[in-house]
């Protein structure tokens, strides 16, 4: 447990992706393999259940230290967690611990048959066995909050900086079918439970941002135009009539997407496609904020693939029947498409179709369109271009739309991590909603170093109420905040939701009077229809 915590607590420190690599590393060379797995577990959400109430938590704290309910409350809102607030106020441990993360582990998935009074017996004496960081880290395990800033993505770099294991294979391996007490180490790195060859994808191509007028790129014939659609990028994978989906950030999603993997089950071919998975009802593309209900689920019901269907609109074809055909042009590695594509599954799989042009200007008109298509805007692909490993200037390029704007004004504010963790960062900006101000969008970029400084200076001077780490300011500051897209939101309280917001710039020349309403940043919605 201390070597975990000791991990832990480097993770905090940093924000850079190779320290926290190193970390990694460094705890997979000198942890045992039951601690490794371990870890591996539940950085990757295979925690056990819940074996403690927090309520009761809470209680037996108050036992112990003889405070006051409203003191612990009032500790409680200080520090905003409740697995750290237990930590801090407990006494001092009069035992040592040189308890294993397997072994801590273990005995909370015993504790789940234990009566109310065994339960407090065991948790007592590991508080009164653990440091301070150790039992906050505890305390999340056991009350169900443990989080940690390590992505999948992340933790398989670390994995495979540590084992000359290539990345593709250990993701598919950590998140397959697997449980600490059935496999060892060893056999889950090497993947002795999964047949990777059939699963493994091809590195993406990508796209440059159009930097220069469209007239430069030559004859527009010459050019296959179309839209840039609002989804996940991902790899569609049959091989041995087994099928995976893999997203462009190396995660294997195919378990999220059940209805995909019907469409191409039976199909006699194997094939590996790039495509977008979108949220699409009707024939019509919905708002990426509709998608995300679709991620990140275990399970995913038939209710929810009801209301938020999906659709992988094929962009290319990169392997046909065991052939690799990325050397071959754009156009025909595409000449596959119709061989996917069944009349019963046009609602589920689809091809990004090529938009049909005769001038740059028609071009230029799509463009300003793509918006009212749900669309980021549009993909320019030279018809003779192969399909590249990565990021190649020339042959594929990116035409996003303007971003939408609003001017909004700052009301939270929270200090950043890492070299940001002395000045406030993170800010939350609000519109009017008649009389009152309703939260409308977070933002951590957009600034110079000089004006984070000013708006911290300002934060610290005008703090009315504190929430934890959060600050709420006097509502002076406005801010034009610019976005890529916008929808309602039953999950927001101001009933929207923007796309990838962030500062555009500090409108100092604006009083709050002049920022926007509720009713005119909805009108943007409306403007798309």
């Amino acid at each position: 447990m201390k070597q975990f915590a000791a991990l832990i607590q480097q993770l905090e420190l940093t924000n850079k992706t190779n320290a926290k690599i190193e970390a990694l590393v460094h705890y997979f060379s000198i942890a045992t393999d039951k601690d490794k797995l371990w870890l591996i577990a539940l950085f990757t959400g295979k925690r056990p259940k819940r074996p403690i109430k927090t309520s009761l938590m809470k209680e037996w704290c108050l036992e112990i230290t003889q405070l006051p309910e409203w003191l612990f409350l009032e500790s409680y809102s200080a520090v905003g967690d409740l697995g750290e607030t237990l930590s801090l106020l407990l006494p001092p441990p009069e035992n040592d611990s040189n308890q294993s993360l397997h072994e801590v582990m273990q005995d909370l998935k015993r504790l789940n048959n234990f009566s109310e009074e065994e339960k407090k017996s065991y948790l007592l004496n590991a508080w009164n066995s653990f440091e301070t960081h150790q039992r906050f880290l505890l305390n999340k395990l056991i009350g169900g909050s443990f989080r940690v800033g390590v992505s999948k993505k992340l933790l398989v770099n670390a994995l495979s900086k540590y084992s000359g294991i290539e990345s593709n294979q250990l993701m598919h391996s950590i998140i397959g079918n697997w449980t600490v007490n059935d496999i060892t180490f060893e056999e889950l790195i090497q993947g002795n439970h999964i047949n990777y060859d059939n699963s493994k994808p091809y590195p993406f191509c990508l796209a440059y941002a159009l930097d220069k007028p469209a007239e430069e790129l030559g004859e527009v014939d010459y050019w296959q135009i179309e839209y840039k659609w609002d989804g996940i990028r991902g790899q569609l994978i049959k091989r041995n009539n087994a099928v995976f989906i893999w997203s462009r950030g190396e995660e294997l999603v195919t378990k999220q997407f059940p209805e995909l993997v019907e469409a191409v089950q039976n199909l006699p071919d194997s094939f590996v496609l790039d495509g977008e998975i979108l949220a699409m009802k009707d024939a019509a593309v919905l708002q990426f904020n509709d998608l995300q209900k679709r991620l990140n689920r275990k399970n995913v019901s038939k209710a929810l693939m009801a209301e938020v269907p999906v659709n992988f609109r094929i962009y290319d074809v990169l392997e046909w029947n065991g052939e690799d055909l990325r050397q071959q042009p754009l156009a025909q590695r595409q000449s596959h498409i119709q061989s996917i594509i069944k009349p019963e599954y046009t609602s589920v799989i689809s091809q990004s179709m090529s938009l049909i042009v005769k001038s740059w200007d028609e071009v230029k008109q799509l463009r300003n369109d793509a918006r009212n298509q749900n669309s980021e805007g549009l993909m320019l692909k030279l018809k003779q271009s192969p399909y590249h490993t990565g990021r190649i200037k020339g042959d594929w390029w990116k035409w996003k739309v303007d971003p939408l704007s609003i001017d909004a004004v700052l009301i939270y504010a929270q200090k950043g991590s890492g070299r940001r963790s002395a000045y406030y960062t993170d800010y939350t900006f609000a519109v009017r909603d008649g009389d009152q101000l309703v939260t409308v969008a977070k933002a951590y970029s957009g600034l110079t170093n000089d004006e984070i400084k000013e708006v911290s200076k300002f934060v610290t001077k005008n703090a009315t109420e504190k929430f934890g780490p959060v600050r709420t300011v006097k509502p002076e500051l406005v801010f034009e905040i610019a976005f890529e897209g916008i929808a309602l939101s039953n999950r927001h309280k101001s009933g929207v939701a923007l796309r990838f917001p962030r500062i555009a710039r500090w409108r100092k020349d604006k009083p709050v009077s002049e920022i926007d309403d509720i009713d005119s940043v909805k009108l943007l919605i409306a403007a798309k229809s």
